[in-house]
């Protein structure tokens, strides 16, 4: 057990280098953000799980089997593990974030480069999000704003015609 490593993995590695070599420039494991996400990118307000097949219990995966001993350990280990996930999720979502989950079992040598271009996809996307609600709300605030000047104007003008009654 001890030789399981929480950050930093193969397939984390892999994925990372993949993205910085895309462009995407990012931070990794944030403590600020539930959840530690161990890739985020605050430009397209996007967080990245990597998720291994066995300890979150990656359903109709072959790398995902229960152990024949201890079994009813594991199997509260591994369905306290996907609770957690998304109570971590619902969070993220809550404050904004978009979250993608990557398998372990998506980055092996026959599925990385699909994964990959699905991940880039996305994260583009949820950048795309992010400048259309951006500037809905710069709209809103522009109409506002102009609605009180307009609504100033309006009594002004109505004091100055009582003034003159």
């Amino acid at each position: 057990m001890a030789a399981i490593h929480s950050a930093s993995t193969k397939p984390e590695l892999k994925l990372r280098h993949a993205l910085w070599s895309l462009g995407f420039r990012y931070r990794v494991n944030d403590k600020r953000l539930p959840g530690k996400p161990d890739i985020v990118l605050p430009k397209y307000r996007t967080v990245i799980f990597l998720h291994g097949c066995f300890w979150h219990g990656h359903k109709n995966c072959k790398y995902y089997t229960v152990p024949k001993t201890n079994t009813d350990f594991w199997m509260a280990k591994v369905a306290h593990n996907q609770e957690r996930d998304q109570e971590e999720w619902r969070q993220l979502e809550a404050k904004g974030w978009f979250v993608i989950i990557v398998w372990e079992c998506q980055l092996k040598k026959a599925t990385s480069e699909e994964t990959i271009a699905c991940v880039e996809t996305e994260i583009l996307r949820n950048g795309e999000l992010l400048q259309q609600e951006k500037e809905y709300r710069r709209k809103a605030r522009e109409a506002y704003r102009l609605a009180i000047k307009n609504r100033k104007e309006r009594e002004t003008a109505l004091k100055a015609e009582l003034r003159h009654i």
